[in-house]
């Protein structure tokens, strides 16, 4: 029964724990919630958040790093989680050139920690976070969970592809059931003020150009938060399961020799900077000044999920327009910052 069930969020301050913890609460989880309050943005957004989760009584949350020795091994035993969701990661895939040993410490020996401790208490189901550039330099669209994925661009994607193998080897070694997300540029209200809609949107509105990388040519497949929230809730309820014989079919990413797979979520539209842009500038009512850039280190030129396999397990797949999301977001900001 899922008004039983106790689910641990990691990373449950940031803009997509915030969103899934909400969610989970009111379905009837119990949650329990870490994180470190990072200042890699705003802090006060992250409190925020927090706040408005905490008040429910169905709600505790552990501020700490996922990456400290025997922290998660700790909350483990203590709560017995019967559903983990891992979305602490230091994000930013520019921030992973200046900074990479934070990516190394929160991604993968977070994730360590983790896995560690769901050996030593295992739950039902285990939903790890990655990410869309785990496709790296592959041009072969859109992407599916079966192509290839093995030159990464930058070294935040490289360890979140990292994950997906470590995860992988912890499924098959102990049996712990794991689903691999990879998220394809999410976007919508309490969102992080480090990207795209949020820096464009704050600049158009206070009257400042914005920087437009690759001349704009640039393709991205956004997807609304309520959509990636409603599939990591579907996604709770499908836990992979090892194939007795190995034979896993056509399409599906499940491992033969384990109870892991990945997943995309994504709207499955690759959109165009440009028209992305001009969505803001409509619901704004303004125009932008655009400062055209060339391609920033670590980037890549675009991105487009195929969701065919999140359908084939939940039947649900994402269908919030850019206009319409886009929309939702300028009116949250413009609340928010009385702007």
């Amino acid at each position: 029964m899922s008004e039983t069930r106790t689910a641990l969020v990691t990373g449950s301050s940031g803009f997509i724990g915030f969103h899934l913890c909400r969610r989970l609460l009111a379905d009837g989880f119990r949650v329990v919630g870490v994180d470190a309050l990072d200042p890699y943005y705003d802090v006060t957004l992250k409190e925020r958040r927090q706040a408005m989760l905490q008040q429910s009584p169905g709600f505790r949350v552990l501020n700490d790093r996922i990456e400290t020795p025997g922290l998660m091994a700790g909350l483990f035993a203590e709560e017995t989680p019967d559903v983990v969701v891992h979305l602490a990661a230091q994000a930013g895939v520019r921030y992973s050139i200046d900074n990479p040993r934070a990516y190394l410490e929160a991604n993968l020996v977070g994730t360590f920690e983790i896995l560690e401790a769901a050996r030593a208490h295992p739950p039902g189901h285990m939903l790890l976070a990655s990410t869309s550039s785990a496709y790296g330099a592959n041009t072969d669209m859109p992407y599916r969970e079966t192509a290839k994925a093995d030159h990464q661009m930058s070294f935040y994607a490289a360890t979140k592809k990292a994950t997906e193998s470590m995860a992988h080897s912890y499924a098959h070694l102990f049996g712990l059931p794991v689903t691999m997300f990879r998220f394809f540029t999410v976007y919508g209200p309490w969102g992080r003020p480090d990207m795209a809609l949020f820096k464009f949107t704050k600049a158009i509105l206070n009257g400042d150009p914005i920087d437009v990388y690759n001349h704009g040519d640039m393709k991205r497949d956004f997807t609304y938060i309520d959509d990636l929230v409603e599939a990591i809730r579907l996604l709770i309820d499908a836990a992979p399961v090892r194939p007795a014989n190995g034979v896993v079919e056509e399409g599906d990413s499940l491992s033969p020799v384990a109870p892991w797979r990945v997943v995309n979520i994504g709207n499955s539209d690759a959109v165009q900077l440009t028209d992305f842009i001009a969505a803001i500038e409509a619901a704004t009512g303004r125009t932008a000044t655009q400062t055209l850039m060339d391609m920033q280190p670590g980037d890549v030129p675009a991105t487009w999920a195929d969701a065919a396999l999140l359908h084939r397990l939940t039947g649900y797949t994402p269908k919030t327009a850019v206009p319409e999301g886009v929309a939702r977001f300028v009116e949250w900001y413009r609340d928010y910052y009385q702007a």
